[in-house]
């Protein structure tokens, strides 16, 4: 039998997250002994070792990392259901559209005032705008192609655009009137900065981790990073921070997403509307 319930689902994912089995117990409120023994359950069910434990602690396998990844989506699904059954007992609810919080004010406000239904801003960090439209607290989402994971979303184009590098105001390159990705790539004393991945982890390079846009902003302000990003998000940029066009970065597209199997008439008509008030390939200023 290899149905999964949703609790052995949760707790494989809290223990993959945690890589400790102390702490995943802790944060989901039981003992750890039940806990080793229901992953220990799962792994026999399963006929895979999921974890490797050792003195040092706890690392996934193969499998673990290919389970991690399908019980989060799997979770995503579980939790959008309930909300958006719950949402439709009260069909004059707004609609709620996630953007980050760097949008471009310009692109947003058109959008919103093209709406016909009322719409709730939910703003959120680089990146988070796929797991809250999988998980059911929004309905749709702005994002970029091709940086964005858009699998499992219709889409609309709205804006096609250029990017520019964010870079400390005293530093040299702010002088440049343009700049390519060779020029960005390989500068000793400001390192790109690094967001983490769909699974947490960050890619490699000496530039700084980075979780938040204050904290992105603070260090870009401080000399310590860049970044590239669309021209149209440097709406955000403080007074020590110059943008320069990276005239052979790829273009970027903001689309409006929704779930691929939506039937809501609501989400259709915003679409329709950001589709009118932002023809696709009309630059944001």
């Amino acid at each position: 039998m290899d149905d999964l319930e949703t609790r052995e689902l949760r707790y494989f994912v809290a223990v993959a997250e945690e890589l400790h089995f102390g702490r995943a117990a802790g944060r989901l409120g039981i003992a750890q002994p039940p806990l080793s023994r229901a992953i220990s359950r799962l792994e026999r069910r399963l006929d895979v070792q999921l974890l490797d434990r050792n003195r040092r602690g706890v690392a996934l396998t193969d499998p673990g990392r290919v389970l991690l990844r399908e019980a989060r989506t799997a979770l995503d699904a579980v939790a959008a259901a309930a909300r958006r059954t719950r949402r439709a007992a009260d069909p004059a609810r707004p609609l709620v559209l996630v953007t980050k919080a760097g949008a471009s004010h310009e692109l947003l406000q058109r959008l919103l005032d093209a709406s016909e239904a009322p719409v709730e801003v939910l703003l959120c960090e680089v990146g988070e705008q796929a797991g809250l439209l999988r998980n059911g607290r929004a309905d749709v989402a702005l994002m970029h192609r091709p940086v964005d994971d858009l699998a499992g979303f219709d889409t609309e184009d709205l804006v096609t655009e250029g990017q520019v590098a964010i870079v400390p105001a005293a530093h040299p390159l702010a002088a440049r009137e343009k700049l390519t990705l060779a020029d960005v790539s390989d500068v000793p004393d400001l390192p790109i900065a690094r967001w983490p991945r769909l699974d947490g982890s960050y890619p490699d390079g000496p530039g700084p981790e980075v979780h938040t846009q204050s904290q992105l902003a603070q260090l870009v302000a401080l000399g310590r990073t860049l970044l590239v990003i669309p021209a149209s998000s440097r709406a955000w940029q403080w007074p020590e921070h110059v943008a320069v066009p990276v005239i052979d970065a790829p273009d970027i597209t903001t689309v409006i997403a929704w779930p691929s199997n939506s039937h809501s008439p609501a989400i259709a008509s915003l679409v329709r509307s950001a589709g009118r008030a932002l023809p696709a390939g009309t630059a944001s200023e």
